[in-house]
């Protein structure tokens, strides 16, 4: 803070001089001794001079209203709500949020280092505080094709000016067994004396503390309560995520208790726009944790000063006099509705309403991603010899899966009956160099019937995944993906219902979040009323982690069926 700066808030503090801004007669919660406090918030240049009794320039009534701290987003992907960097900051400011630690390995994987500088660039054009990770995993495994790879090299670019620490390091075997280059990315971190993110589920103890010991301090994988005390325990925080296809709050609030509520932060990771306009945002996150009978004022400090703590972000997550003056105006802390939202002491939104405009802008780098050859139904041919197969299951709602045996009708020498076993044919087609990879497998529990959907938001490598009850709505889904440069539809008996197009690295629209929204959700919609998807699935967003090889248990690759439990790559049919 500069000297000049400084002098005015400690003027402003001691009275000698007005503040820019007061918001008088507030319920002002203090995230430090869990207390309510009745007083005024004074703001000088964007900061808090003070809280007692002042007056400003300009002077606002909030008598009866609570001021939170601005809310901390741990952990998110801005490219999986599908929205620019502008259009996310101004779907998620009117819920409350004002920073987010956002990792960009999903445009990472399609455009490397240009598509991390383009998201920087992008949210720069906004008041949000997205603070930038460095994508520790481009690719997440060597298991899949994507578009680009950062290494070491990489990691130390981005850390140079661009991005503040490295993010979810999902390769955990190759943390574990010091794999060569994940070993120089964590060398890179630990000179910089950055903050490295985790990704690791269901570690054994001693994997966990060889994780750590690396320098991990942070974990939003974890899948059942055991998992994340166990990670408490060896000192992590635990993220506890509320996205679209994964929702933990619910699962995990056991985990909340007065020794432990310090150690846990809020984020949302995964979550669509349609979701974020319906529900919320991290708000949502603390609406749920009250209900289940957190105080409101945890849970306002497990959004605030946990995340601001975790991440080492000493300059916000209170309300206190040297602090951004980020802040939430709450009508009360049981409905717990925003009705306004301060950044930096400036009003950006209000009433659910972002007060501020923009529109994405795109270059080069980012579009046109879509490089591979139209398919046929050949193409998506299962030999076998024998009728034992390895099936995906799906876990409702989550993006873990499980790995089942089952038998099935062989006919000719291949499988052909999808729709009379029950189950659906999935597939992976490489999208980003032309290679000609297609994998191939059946998933149980999703249910979908008589059509198929297919995206070009397939996690991490955004590959095309199509999931569907027959090979020709398949093929004529992957094939709009295709010809539409990337995006997300749905086929029903041989014809295109809709498809969103995603210009932006084939995972994001240049479109506002009124249009992803209603899109999205129409999509959706169709999916579960026509298609017949299982409610148990969010039908885009779950088939969307079915690639993502580093998550338990059974997954697919543009490459091929996945073991997670062996970490290698298995064929269908068991022997």
């Amino acid at each position: 803070m500069k000297e000049k700066l400084m002098k005015k808030m400690i003027n402003v503090a001691m009275g000698r001089e007005k503040a820019d801004l007061v918001i008088k007669g507030g319920n002002v919660v203090n995230v430090y001794t869990g207390e309510i406090q009745v007083a005024d918030v004074a703001i000088i240049d964007g900061y808090i001079a003070g809280v007692g009794e002042y007056d400003g320039n300009v002077n606002i009534d909030a008598r009866g209203k609570y001021i939170s701290p601005g809310f901390i987003d741990g952990h998110c992907h801005i490219e999986s709500t599908m929205l620019s960097p502008v259009e996310f900051a101004k779907g998620v400011m009117p819920c409350g949020t004002t920073t987010s630690i956002c990792d960009p390995h999903e445009i990472a994987n399609v455009c490397g280092l240009d598509g991390v500088k383009y998201m920087i660039s992008e949210s720069n054009r906004t008041p949000l505080d997205a603070i930038y990770m460095a994508p520790s995993c481009v690719p997440a495994t060597a298991y899949e094709n994507n578009g680009a790879t950062i290494d070491s090299k990489g990691i130390t670019e981005l850390l140079e000016g661009y991005c503040y620490g490295v993010g979810e390091f999902m390769n955990a075997p190759g943390v574990i067994n010091c794999d060569p280059e994940v070993m120089a990315k964590l060398a890179v971190a630990r000179e910089k004396g950055v903050i490295v993110d985790g990704h690791y589920p269901l570690a054994d103890t001693k994997s966990l503390n060889a994780y750590i010991g690396a320098g991990i301090t942070t974990d939003h994988e974890c899948l059942d309560v055991i998992d994340a005390k166990n990670k408490l325990r060896c000192g992590m925080y635990v993220l506890m995520r509320e996205g679209s296809a994964t929702r933990n709050v619910r699962d995990l609030i056991k985990i909340i208790t007065p020794a432990t509520m310090r150690r846990v932060v809020f984020c949302t990771d995964d979550k669509q726009t349609h979701d974020i306009a319906s529900v919320g945002h991290i708000d949502n996150n603390i609406r749920i944790a009250i209900e289940l009978g957190v105080s409101a004022i945890d849970a306002i400090t497990i959004a605030t000063l946990n995340a601001a703590e975790c991440f080492k972000l000493e300059d916000r997550g209170a309300i206190a006099a040297g602090k951004i003056a980020d802040l939430v105006i709450i009508d009360d802390l049981t409905s717990f509705n925003i009705l306004q939202v301060y950044k930096r002491g400036e009003l950006i939104a209000e009433g659910g309403k972002a007060l501020f405009s923009g529109k994405a802008k795109t270059n080069s780098s980012v579009i046109s991603s879509v490089h591979c050859a139209k398919i046929t139904t050949s193409d998506l041919d299962i030999p076998l010899k024998g009728n034992k197969v390895r099936v995906i299951g799906i876990e409702p709602h989550n993006v873990s899966t499980t790995s089942l045996t089952r038998t099935v009708n062989v006919k000719l020498g291949k499988y052909e009956k999808i729709k009379d076993d029950g189950f659906s044919k999935v597939c992976v087609v490489e999208r980003h160099k032309n290679t000609g990879n297609i994998g191939v497998g059946l998933l149980e529990g999703y249910d979908i019937k008589g059509g198929a959907v297919a995206l070009s938001v397939a996690h991490d490598s955004h590959n095309i995944i199509a999931c569907g009850d027959n090979d020709a709505d398949i093929v004529m889904a992957i094939n709009e993906i295709i010809r539409v440069g990337g995006g997300m539809t749905a086929v029903k008996s041989g014809t295109v219902f809709d498809t969103l197009e995603l210009p932006i690295a084939g995972i994001m629209s240049d479109k506002d979040s009124d249009y992803i929204s209603e899109y999205t959700a129409k999509l959706n919609k169709f999916a579960y009323d026509e298609l017949k998807v299982s409610k148990n699935a969010e039908p885009f967003m779950t088939l969307s982690f079915l690639s993502l090889v580093v998550i338990p248990e059974l997954k697919i690759s543009d490459s091929g069926l996945f073991d997670y439990s062996k970490f290698s790559f298995v064929s269908i049919e068991v022997d």
